[in-house]
């Protein structure tokens, strides 16, 4: 069944616009009476039919209301920061297709790139990304790709577990911090830039309250690092 992220939501109703009501109309060639699955950007999903049908609207006629399967009960933000160009569409998009429920990207002292004013240029291109990767995979949600943040000004504490991966941390492993966390319902996950995070900013993130954990005996490139730290935790999370 086709299936289509909508905002236009109320009781009985949602009516589609834009590109997706083009596509319907001219691509599909869907009319009144198709039926095609809906879904609210929230964790929610609708079965619908159609009523009318024009490229400049869509109005459905809404069924059934459940809650998505795909998402995940635990909220898992991905602090990135920083990568070389290129880098961070790859992340946005893949981390989406894993589970992800929000990306900030952040800047810190080793990062090589500058973000320049055109930032929230990039940011927007960012969020379509997220778009058509939660499309994809089917989810029922669309994370969002949030400001630039500086790394000292992240707030560890609007977490209920914050974990940081660093290469020279020995004692802690990822699945050890995930298994000692009492049932948490947010937890970030900050993955440093290509010449990884100084020991300093790793001191101040830890006396805040985060916790230091290792990936494992190999040293991973950024753009790998966050999708592999996510895909564990939304592993051991959801087990």
């Amino acid at each position: 069944m086709r299936r289509f992220f909508c905002d236009n939501i109320t009781t009985t109703t949602a009516t589609i616009t834009s590109d997706d009501a083009h596509h319907i109309s001219r691509v599909l060639r869907m009319k009144a009476g198709d039926a095609l699955s809906l879904c609210d950007g929230a964790g929610n999903e609708y079965s619908a039919v159609i009523t009318s049908v024009s490229p400049e609207a869509v109005v459905c006629a809404l069924g059934e209301q459940h809650q998505s399967e795909a998402e995940s009960p635990v909220k898992v933000t991905l602090f990135q920061c920083l990568p070389k160009t290129g880098k961070m569409e790859l992340i946005v998009q893949k981390c989406t297709e894993l589970g992800v429920f929000a990306v900030v990207p952040v800047f810190s002292t080793r990062c090589v790139v500058q973000p320049g004013k055109d930032y929230d240029k990039k940011r927007e291109r960012y969020n379509r990304v997220a778009l058509e990767a939660a499309k994809q995979s089917r989810r029922a949600m669309v994370p969002q790709v949030l400001p630039l943040t500086e790394l000292k000004k992240i707030d560890v504490k609007s977490f209920d577990l914050f974990l940081v991966a660093y290469e020279d941390e020995t004692a802690v492993t990822l699945k050890q911090a995930l298994r000692a966390a009492n049932a948490p319902a947010s937890i970030a996950l900050l993955i440093g830039p290509e010449g990884g995070l100084e020991e300093g900013e790793v001191a101040q993130l830890v006396a805040a309250g985060a916790k230091s954990v290792s990936l494992g005996k190999r040293i991973l490139r950024t753009e790998t690092a966050g999708m592999a730290m996510l895909a564990q935790t939304l592993y051991e999370v959801e087990s």
